[in-house]
């Protein structure tokens, strides 16, 4: 019981410094994915896209993953969405990260919205980060290194008609864990 609360407390602590996003957050983010190497190019190539400024990560044996964002059709913000990931397995520390979902037309973004959507197993995620750190991935983690945030060189693709890109914000977690994301969305009032 000591270790559950234990656990409890420390994704806790993980989770409030990223807890609350400020419009310029977004702004901010993706101004940082616009100049972050192939990542860019996908502003003028997609339908949409979900910008998620924090992700909080955190933890020992199991794992546990969050952050708001919000979703974005031709540019015009349209809705919000929640990012909720929980893994099982090796793993152990903390984590922050900012991710972007584009959506390569309107019918993979019709499926983002349409209210509850997962990302199978075969998804993966393009880390942009500076020196050596995990990023994130659908199916556990991935990891990759670049010279900085602005002047990444990366190499991302859709699948299934999306595109996931990560910059690592900081934190350290070392994970061999299965677990995928878990996205609702609601549009906007």
């Amino acid at each position: 019981m000591r270790i559950t609360i234990k656990t409890f407390l420390v994704l806790l602590f993980l989770a409030l410094p990223f807890s609350g996003a400020m419009a310029d957050e977004y702004e901010d983010t993706v101004k940082i994915f616009k100049n972050a190497g192939e990542s860019g190019t996908f502003f003028g190539n997609s339908h949409g896209y979900a910008v998620f400024p924090t992700v909080g990560k955190g933890g020992i044996g199991i794992g546990a993953a969050h952050g708001s964002g919000r979703v974005y059709e031709a540019g015009v913000y349209v809705g919000d969405s929640k990012m909720n990931q929980l893994s099982i397995g090796l793993q152990l520390g903390g984590q922050a990260y900012s991710q972007i979902i584009f959506f390569e037309d309107k019918r993979a973004f019709d499926e983002f919205t349409s209210g509850n959507f997962e990302f199978g197993a075969q998804a993966s995620a393009v880390a942009i980060t500076a020196g050596a750190s995990a990023g994130t991935s659908t199916a556990g983690s991935s990891a990759g290194a670049s010279g900085g945030k602005n002047d990444a060189t990366t190499a991302g693709k859709y699948h299934k008609g999306m595109a996931v890109f990560t910059v690592a914000k900081g934190g350290l977690m070392y994970e061999a864990a299965i677990g995928g994301q878990k996205y609702k969305y609601s549009p906007k009032k």
